[in-house]
């Protein structure tokens, strides 16, 4: 079966973005840079991978990406609607019009969307690429996390998980350390 991993990078404070949107604050070094784009070059959208090398690269974890508008939105924003064309794409969203076939929008059910690619027989697992509104609608069904954390306090922004008081145990099974200070932890679902 299928699992949905959260792969997201985070403050020591726990957030996943600045108030405006903002990851330009996180300290990436080459060596973390060239380790997400050999262990995850799937997570690197489309426009950017002929600029890293990635031209050619398969996907290695996922085939299927799950985000919410405030995730899709700064591709809109620069005239991109297929951000991840390398991913089956859907956008979970009441508020916005998708004109572009390679997405799927969601108006609604992101747990029922998620139950049935998780349920499909074939394929990768499922990409959480969140924002943190999305992340707490789907808990219930995170199987997995990718964390990376980063050695900055953002102060404020968006939550990894914006919403309500879900006690919910993971188990770390992995961990890895880079020269910038970040470390990334694996936890699956305890």
């Amino acid at each position: 079966m299928r699992k949905l991993v959260y792969y997201v990078g985070v403050s020591l404070d726990g957030y996943i973005a600045g108030p405006g949107g903002e990851i330009d604050f996180y300290p990436l070094s080459d060596k973390m840079a060239a380790w997400i784009n050999a262990r995850y070059p799937e997570v690197v959208p489309t426009h950017i991978r002929a600029h890293v090398g990635l031209t050619d690269a398969p996907n290695r974890a996922f085939d299927t990406l799950v985000m919410g508008r405030g995730t899709y939105q700064p591709a809109l924003d620069v005239s991109i609607t297929s951000p991840y064309a390398h991913l089956r794409q859907y956008v979970v969203s009441s508020t916005l019009t998708i004109d572009d076939p390679t997405v799927e929008l969601v108006p609604g059910d992101p747990i029922g969307l998620v139950r049935r690619l998780k349920a499909e027989d074939t394929g990768m697992d499922v990409y959480l690429a969140g924002g943190g509104n999305l992340a707490a609608a789907l808990l219930p069904e995170i199987d997995e996390i990718v964390l990376k954390r980063y050695p900055v306090v953002a102060g404020a922004g968006v939550p990894m998980f914006a919403g309500g008081f879900q006690p919910t145990l993971f188990t770390p099974t992995h961990h890895e350390s880079f020269d910038n200070g970040a470390q990334v932890t694996w936890l699956t679902r305890a």
